[in-house]
């Protein structure tokens, strides 16, 4: 049976400002996110995206923009994909909103790759494909396509990932790499299913929930903004509770800056749908071979 997130969370990088209290100490997780020897090198001290009071003049490789909003987003799926997942939430994607809420997407800050796979395996990352198919799962295809939609769509919105803030020792891929690994990195000390555990909020196939209360505790979790998205059971109501996005800035770049919980959403950034009482339903049990 394949183990779950809070199996793994030992392997988290200490890469995030206030992580949650009920993690373990930075100075006990062994860092999962360790950037390529060519990905920029910046300031400890540089300024925080979308925190600016005039234009950037220096290295803007060091600095996130125009898209420093960073959203780490989750799914709850309705039905488990393997055994032991059945209290998993799931990685979506790694956002870059423009500071005010709104986004851009398909850009050309750095090129677009249609084989994330390939370029993950050239890489030797074959830990982070193991992760990524257990945890970063298509609705419905192969993993594969999902990775690739996020990479063109979101992580070419990037300015940090593009060729140039890598030198003349950038080597085509390696931001595929700083993505993907930045993202899992993140997602590994968010663990949405335990936050509201400890909230007394489980899943139920008939009880309903506060979505402040929701909200409230995952917002204590991460020590930021949250917001979160709902299905709907009936088409004018949303209450089933489905995805949850994680709102940061950036001090330097993504690949090796530190994210720092968002105290804000921007004046358009508050896209949640969810009614005021939502249901968190129990995920549909995975069938194997075994059980046929």
């Amino acid at each position: 049976m394949a183990s779950s997130l809070r199996s793994i969370l030992s392997h988290a990088g200490a890469l995030f400002s206030q992580i949650a209290g009920s993690l373990q100490p930075a100075s006990d997780i062994r860092p999962f996110y360790e950037p390529l020897s060519t990905a920029p090198s910046c300031p400890l001290e540089g300024p925080l995206s979308c925190h600016n009071s005039t234009p950037i003049t220096g290295d803007s490789c060091c600095f996130v923009s125009p898209g420093g909003r960073i959203l780490l987003t989750q799914f709850w799926d309705q039905q488990a994909h393997v055994g032991g997942a059945e209290e998993d939430w799931t990685l979506h994607g790694l956002w870059p909103d423009l500071c005010d809420g709104t986004y851009d997407q398909f850009c050309r800050m750095t090129p677009h790759f249609n084989n994330i796979t390939a370029v993950l395996e050239h890489y030797g990352q074959h830990e982070l494909l193991q992760f990524m198919n257990r945890y970063w799962l298509a609705a419905s295809g192969p993993n594969s396509r999902l990775w690739q939609h996020e990479f063109n769509k979101h992580a070419t919105c990037i300015n940090t990932l593009s060729p140039a803030c890598y030198g003349e020792l950038h080597s085509p891929g390696v931001e595929v790499v700083d993505y993907f690994t930045r993202a899992s990195a993140l997602f590994r000390i968010l663990d949405t299913y335990t936050a509201l555990k400890k909230a007394g909020i489980v899943p139920h196939a008939r009880r309903h929930y506060p979505l402040v209360d929701i909200q409230a505790a995952l917002q204590r979790f991460s020590g930021g903004r949250v917001v979160l998205r709902c299905l709907g059971s009936r088409s004018s109501v949303k209450d089933i509770l489905h995805e949850a996005w994680y709102v940061y800035f950036v001090k330097g770049s993504l690949q090796t800056g530190e994210f720092v919980p968002a105290q804000d959403l921007g004046r358009e950034g508050d896209a949640g749908n969810c009614a005021p009482w939502v249901r968190y339903l129990p995920k549909r049990r995975h069938v194997s071979s075994d059980d046929l």
